[in-house]
């Protein structure tokens, strides 16, 4: 089994990243395999809604000239997948936001490829809008189809410079409790 992470923070190396990496530790600790991709840096935009994914029906998305089809493939390819994002303007970054439409969109139009696979979020914010931001990406999952795991408080640290969310000791916590039910969770699917 496996889980792919994407930091969808425009800083590499942040406070998104560090909370994601507090998670795969945990996955990994559960025997399962991780993989941690940064979309910060990446060529990638939003979706120009021409609708060739459902045209095509070829897994793919119809603009081939970014990072995006690297996603998806890797999203497909995977048993669960982890969303970080900060929280810019009570929000997702829009390199997030790219991410889950023009991935969701790809698999809507090709039979709901992410159907059944376990997603959780994670959200680091400065100090407010983070649950905005959090229930943006779960609604990414719940429309297709995933499976959703909780943890013992909503998935989100709080600080501003690189490193500051790792002295968060309930987000530092609570990322830990996500990453073993997220591992329980894929593990029970895989008995079912």
């Amino acid at each position: 089994m496996k889980v792919v992470a994407f930091n969808g923070s425009a800083r590499k190396g942040g406070n998104t990243a560090d909370m994601l990496k507090a998670v795969l530790v945990q996955l990994e600790a559960n025997g399962i395999e991780t993989e941690l991709v940064e979309l910060g840096g990446k060529k990638m935009h939003g979706c120009i809604a021409c609708y060739k994914c459902f045209e095509n029906k070829d897994g793919r998305c119809a603009v081939k000239n970014d990072f995006m089809n690297e996603c998806i493939e890797r999203m497909n390819d995977t048993d669960g997948i982890l969303l970080g994002s900060p929280t810019y303007y009570a929000n997702i970054s829009t390199e997030m936001k790219a991410l889950i439409d023009r991935v969701g969109l790809v698999a809507r139009a090709n039979g709901n490829t992410l159907r059944r696979k376990v997603g959780a979020a994670v959200v680091a914010a400065r100090r407010g809008g983070a649950v905005h931001a959090f229930n943006s990406m779960n609604h990414f999952f719940f429309i297709n189809e995933m499976v959703v795991p909780g943890a013992d408080y909503w998935n989100m640290g709080f600080g501003m410079e690189k490193g500051d969310v790792l002295k968060d000791e309930e987000a530092m916590h609570t990322m830990q409790v996500l990453g073993d039910n997220m591992a329980w969770v894929m593990k029970a699917l895989n008995k079912a």
